[in-house]
């Protein structure tokens, strides 16, 4: 377990009933992510690994045990308090993308601001300053159709980021694109680990984890088989 854990889950399970079937996506799954942390999540399909990262970012509810944020578990939340932990803490990327293809670029970063309180001046100040920074200032009038997948995945980074969440789920971030466009966002979420945004990557693919995370928590059939200790892999990180 991290020293400084940030979230963690006891005795988490998640279970859905198939006909006479019961399918364990999660079956007893205790962890913790660390404050700062970049931790990787890998697995094949079917290993659960996504089931514990909508567990964790409150889009799930456990068939049992518990996810806590702190002493406060997800499950004792209300609906507005859970609703506001998605809104200020968590920030999320798909490998889909999931871009509004009505919307251009900058309205796409503006919308993650909508239901927070920031008022639309100043939605539209830091959605353009994010994506200057992440080298999108000639592509903000641009509809994700005339993007290419890098630069969807980009806007899509910078939507997630825009509120300045205090942790990051990243699923597949990489697994639509192609070697040079991966490269490119896998450093960029190292670059924003490294400035102290805490990150779950949920990938199949273990080279990438072990580069990239500080950690790695590997997954099958719904359970932890190997949860690495702080430090033990990934690129070092000052």
């Amino acid at each position: 377990m991290p020293p400084d854990p940030y979230l963690q889950t006891t005795g988490l399970c998640r279970h859905y009933r198939r006909g006479p079937t019961v399918v364990k996506a999660l079956d007893g799954v205790t962890m913790a992510v660390g404050r700062g942390e970049y931790l990787g999540i890998v697995g094949s399909s079917g290993s659960g690994k996504t089931t514990l990262l909508n567990l964790l970012a409150g889009l799930d509810t456990p068939t049992s045990g518990s996810v806590s944020l702190g002493d406060v578990p997800l499950t004792a939340m209300s609906r507005r308090e859970l609703a506001a932990y998605r809104a200020r803490c968590v920030g999320m990327v798909f490998q889909s993308f999931n871009l509004i293809a009505h919307a251009t670029a900058l309205q796409n970063v503006e919308m993650a601001l909508l239901f927070n309180g920031t008022p639309p001046r100043e939605r539209r100040r830091r959605a353009s300053a994010i994506l200057e920074r992440l080298g999108l200032a000639d592509r903000m009038t641009h509809h994700p159709a005339d993007l290419s997948g890098g630069e969807q995945q980009r806007v899509a980074v910078a939507r997630a980021i825009v509120k300045k969440p205090e942790i990051l789920f990243a699923d597949e971030p990489t697994g639509n694109l192609d070697f040079e466009n991966a490269l490119e966002i896998a450093s960029l979420l190292d670059t924003l680990n490294k400035e102290g945004l805490a990150i779950v990557l949920v990938t199949h693919n273990l080279e990438m984890a072990q580069q990239y995370t500080q950690r790695t928590i590997r997954m099958q059939y719904g359970v932890i088989l190997q949860a690495g200790q702080p430090g033990s892999a990934g690129a070092p990180h000052p």
